[in-house]
């Protein structure tokens, strides 16, 4: 049986696509639920579905076939994200099971809510922001009390890249608002915007901390290279002004994920690749440092 008490929420957001957003949210999971022996929740709630479908696909691209039929068993039962977000603005009270018809168990620790194709109806504007507000709040709520499905200790969220009630639903509740930067001149640029737009988008619930961390840096001689380690300077300045300006406890982290051909095969092979485990493991270890101050 569940404790009462929910797990911890992180969400990587970025409004810049191919930052490398979704592999690293899946890889920092597998990390939590391999070497850090907790029970690890994913969502994937952008309607693109990329996390999903690497899910769905075997390495040689074939379809992955015990994920495959869960999905439809999950489908045909209405167990699905968008199900859940139907019944929860539908009519009155929330009714709606947690099961493994809802989570898919992709290791032992390591679980998985997909994303749906019908998660496109809500960027038509379909269901009203005031509805959807508690929705992410209300449906761990479901997942902790559920006696189907285990204690989770952290819910991984993988954003959208752009502001969506999804995005709205999550970001009002999480612990922890996670920002993976390139070196580029766009993270030089971009952060400050997603910064400076939270509390506009989020108020007036509380805004969580935040961290920023550089994704893909360039190796050299056992750190980065001159390069990247100009753009991450950059990004601590920009960092602090906006964190300053908006009043947001913002902290970089100093625990770059390297640039390597082994992470774009992360999702697909079912783990995060040996040369990468240290790099995890230290961006982790910021993040729980962070979330404990």
């Amino acid at each position: 049986m569940n404790e009462t008490r929910p797990p911890k929420t992180i969400a990587t957001i970025n409004f810049k696509g191919g930052v490398g957003k979704t592999t690293v949210t899946w890889c920092l999971g597998d990390l939590i639920s391999t070497y850090g022996n907790s029970n690890v929740l994913l969502f994937d709630l952008d309607a693109q579905m990329s996390l999903t479908q690497s899910i769905t696909l075997n390495e040689d691209g074939s379809l992955f076939r015990k994920f495959s039929d869960w999905s439809e068993r999950s489908e045909q039962r209405g167990k699905t994200i968008f199900k859940a977000i139907e019944a929860y603005t539908g009519k009155p009270g929330f009714d709606f099971g947690i099961n493994y018809d809802f989570v898919y168990q992709i290791t032992d620790r390591y679980h998985f809510v997909p994303s749906v194709e019908d998660l496109y109806w809500l960027e038509l504007g379909v269901i009203d922001r005031e509805k959807m507000q508690g929705f992410i709040r209300d449906i761990l709520g479901k997942v902790t009390w559920s006696r189907n499905v285990p204690d989770y200790h952290y819910a991984l969220f993988d954003c959208p890249p752009s502001f969506t009630l999804l995005s709205y639903s999550v970001l009002s509740v999480c612990d922890l608002i996670l920002i993976p930067v390139n070196p580029d001149f766009y993270a030089v640029r971009g952060v400050p915007l997603i910064l400076n737009t939270l509390r506009l988008r989020i108020e007036p619930f509380p805004i969580p901390k935040i961290a920023v961390f550089m994704n893909k840096a360039k190796p050299y001689a056992g750190g980065m290279t001159k390069e990247s380690r100009f753009y991450w300077s950059q990004v601590e300045r920009v960092c602090a002004q906006a964190a300053d300006k908006a009043a947001l406890k913002v902290k970089c982290l100093d625990t770059p994920i390297y640039d390597r051909v082994a992470i774009k095969r992360a999702v697909t092979t079912g783990g995060v690749p040996p040369e990468f485990v240290n790099d995890f493991k230290n961006l982790w270890k910021g993040i729980t440092e962070f979330l404990n101050e």
